[in-house]
């Protein structure tokens, strides 16, 4: 890739709210006014870490008083630009209550985002942010709907994207990533096969990675989603269920739901976070039900119609396991068979055409419902993380 000139730089004030980066792992801090990737001293995802203390810091009231949008609150946001950050319209997606799939069920619709899925969201931040420090040429392996993401905003913003993808990706996402600009490669394999390949050229072409939590900043578009949560309800839902794959999104919102602790908007009280896999390809379920800190690699998993959710491993293991631990959480794997009825279901009972990733939980919350785990008259949200339109 011929390096271009970006359509934008960002500087024009500096975040003083955001304050540096922080390993999820191990504690070490981290410059924030430099490109960075992962912890220098283990390895480990970074994480932004905000001046919540600040007096100038915006009330719950001015902050609902602006427009709704991923950058409606953008002082706990890392770019410079802050509210003048480039966007697509990422965000705001809604809450929808569902009482045809059971009592206090809500489905939040990320469908709705740009490019269709939940990925645009991490995509904004993370790539708006890298412009500011400099980079201008990204790559990043990706089961297709990161990729459809990556490349948008980096046709937004005036860079270039190469993405490496699993050979079976549906033909639709390869075609959207290639509508948008990206370079895309198609890998046999896993999207660990490709993240091997994106790992060596990116050190061989000095491209900048956004790899799920190789940098710090998708999670922070992706905790939007538990802001969210709270602004819709007005309150903390009892329970949440999230298709976990890499993971971004889980942390992300734990990560909101703390945040607002220390703003002072909420109390101790949070969620219990649910990772939903598959059979087939569930690392954070078994090491959450064995008592692991970290998920072993998964050995060959099985193909799935929920691509999202093949991921073998995870950077963000330790952080997912902490997260469901910390919120006395659990872990639900569901099976090819149920996901996909549940899929239907979720179109015809619900209204909602998602993701089978989307089905994945509303099988998961069946399991869990049938099982008691969840109790009468709780409060309960489901993601749908993309537009059933992306796996045709």
């Amino acid at each position: 890739m011929m390096a271009r000139r970006p359509k934008f730089r960002g500087t024009f004030f500096v975040n003083r709210f955001f304050t540096h980066l922080e390993c999820g792992n191990c504690g070490k801090s981290h410059d924030a006014d430099r490109l960075q990737t992962t912890c220098g001293a283990c390895a480990g995802p970074l994480l932004a870490r905000y001046d919540l203390a600040n007096p100038e810091m915006p009330s719950l009231d001015e902050v609902m008083s602006r427009r709704p949008g991923q950058f409606r609150f953008h002082e706990v946001l890392p770019t410079a630009a802050g509210g003048g950050t480039p966007t697509l319209g990422e965000g705001a997606t809604p809450l929808i209550e569902s009482r045809p799939l059971g009592p206090g069920v809500h489905v939040k619709d990320e469908s709705q985002n740009p490019t269709g899925s939940f990925k645009a969201r991490g995509m904004a931040v993370a790539i708006a942010r890298s412009v500011e420090l400099g980079a201008t040429e990204f790559c990043l392996p990706s089961n297709g709907n990161a990729g459809g993401a990556a490349a948008a905003y980096s046709a937004l913003l005036g860079v270039k994207v190469d993405i490496a993808v699993p050979a079976n990706t549906p033909q639709a996402l390869v075609d959207e990533s290639r509508a948008l600009g990206a370079n895309v490669t198609l890998v046999d394999g896993t999207i660990a096969d490709a993240g091997r390949i994106q790992k060596e050229k990116a050190v061989a072409n000095g491209w900048f990675s956004v790899a799920t939590l190789h940098e710090p900043y998708r999670i922070e578009g992706k905790k939007m989603m538990g802001y969210e949560l709270f602004w819709d309800l007005g309150r903390m839902p009892d329970v949440v269920l999230y298709p976990t794959g890499g993971g971004t999104g889980l942390v992300g919102m734990i990560k909101a739901f703390d945040e607002m602790e220390q703003l002072g908007w909420i109390g101790s009280e949070r969620p219990r976070m649910v990772a939903v896999q598959v059979e087939g390809c569930a690392p954070i379920v078994r090491a959450h039900h064995e008592g692991l800190d970290s998920a072993p690699a998964w050995e060959n998993p099985d193909t799935t119609a929920a691509f999202g959710l093949r991921v073998p491993s995870a950077l963000g293991d330790q952080l997912m396991l902490k997260g469901l631990r910390d919120t006395n959480g659990t872990g639900v794997a569901v099976s090819e068979t149920a996901m996909l009825d549940a899929t239907d279901r979720l179109a015809r009972e619900a209204g909602i055409w998602g993701s089978p990733e989307g089905g994945a939980v509303l099988a998961a919350y069946e399991t869990l419902r049938d099982s008691s785990w969840l109790e009468a008259g709780e409060t309960v949200v489901l993601f749908n993380t993309g537009s059933a339109l992306k796996y045709v």
